[in-house]
């Protein structure tokens, strides 16, 4: 059907889909369960209300972007998962931890209820974290010196900070009173931090690879390419300002400030893809070179053609269902 050069292609585009919305879609309630309270019940359980629909799901695109990079690039899941098997480990237990605490923390007694609060933060800080520090890993190509590992550690407290600006805005979005101000002064710190995250990364990448420098500032795509960081930086700018005015105002168009955190994950996400393109496993693989045969891919590609849109169709459907200003949480 398709040449394997084609396939390698469209494998990758939909390993980034997968990738992009799982840090969009799971990326804003980690933030959510990063940033739960441990002496407010009232406001955790709004904070829990306003992921509920959707926290499981969202972790579906995870499970996709693995399960296509082990059918279209087994060598670079071989690779990948021996380089970082024990922080996928971690990352795991936290995302099992969510899984348990989000549930027992209904059915526990009055006087447990804040250990599993506790529990559903400390599993999202983790998982969020791991995520930052394979982020950092696999950016450096697994080197292994001592700047790579400092890089790594430094780009899982950025992806944390990420997911706190994006989780923040969620909840601006999301909740009403109290809650909406304490989450609006978060979201302005996390703006801040997440701003200098992103250009330490860019700056580092640039800096460290001639080649990544080469793509973004030679002729003529430059003039493609440059506008993407000053579009960045503009949604940063507006984010402070829509932030600013929903204090006094907390009625006017409070999705802005997420919408514009979709921006920057979606610009920075771009960014990052591009550079490294068609690397898979930067340093070490292209995805001609780790590519499945074809005509394995050819008859899995019938799946994949249908599971992609049914997720796709299913993910707009419960967030139109659920969408609007979180309820009171409520058990039955």
């Amino acid at each position: 059907m398709f040449e394997q050069d084609t396939l390698a292609i469209i494998y990758v585009a939909l390993m980034a889909l997968a990738v992009l919305l799982y840090a969009i879609l799971d990326g804003y309630d980690l933030g959510v369960g990063i940033l739960l309270p441990h002496n407010n019940e009232q406001d955790a359980d709004k904070m829990i209300a306003s992921i509920g629909p959707f926290w499981d799901a969202n972790e579906t695109w995870l499970v996709l972007a693995i399960g296509l990079l082990l059918i279209a690039f087994p060598t670079a899941h071989s690779l990948v998962l021996k380089a970082l098997y024990i922080p996928c480990t971690f990352m795991l237990i936290g995302l099992i931890l969510r899984g348990v605490a989000f549930d027992f923390r209904a059915k526990a007694i009055v006087d447990h209820k804040t250990a599993w609060d506790l529990a559903f933060k400390f599993g999202s800080l983790l998982a969020a974290t791991s995520q930052g520090y394979m982020l950092g890993r696999y950016v450096m190509g697994f080197d292994e010196s001592l700047w790579s590992y400092g890089f790594a550690m430094l780009s899982a407290i950025g992806v944390a900070a990420a997911y706190m600006l994006i989780g923040a805005a969620w909840l601006v979005m999301k909740t009403e009173g109290d809650l909406q101000q304490f989450a609006i002064k978060v979201c302005k710190r996390c703006v801040y931090i997440a701003l200098i995250g992103i250009s330490i990364v860019s700056v580092a990448n640039l800096w460290l690879s001639p080649e990544i420098f080469l793509k973004w500032f030679s002729w003529p795509s430059m003039l493609l390419l440059l506008p993407l960081p000053i579009i960045c930086f503009a949604c940063f700018v507006l984010i402070a300002r829509k932030l600013t005015v929903l204090t006094s105002q907390p009625e006017l168009k409070a999705h802005h400030p997420f919408v514009l955190s979709v921006a920057i994950f979606t610009l920075s996400f771009f960014g990052l893809a591009f550079s490294f393109f068609p690397e898979i496993v930067p340093n070490h693989l292209t995805i001609w070179e780790a590519v499945a045969a074809a005509e394995s891919l050819s008859f899995l590609l019938w799946g994949a053609l249908l599971v992609v849109p049914t997720i796709l169709a299913y993910t707009a459907y419960s967030y139109r269902v659920f969408w609007g200003k979180v309820d009171e949480l409520r058990y039955y």
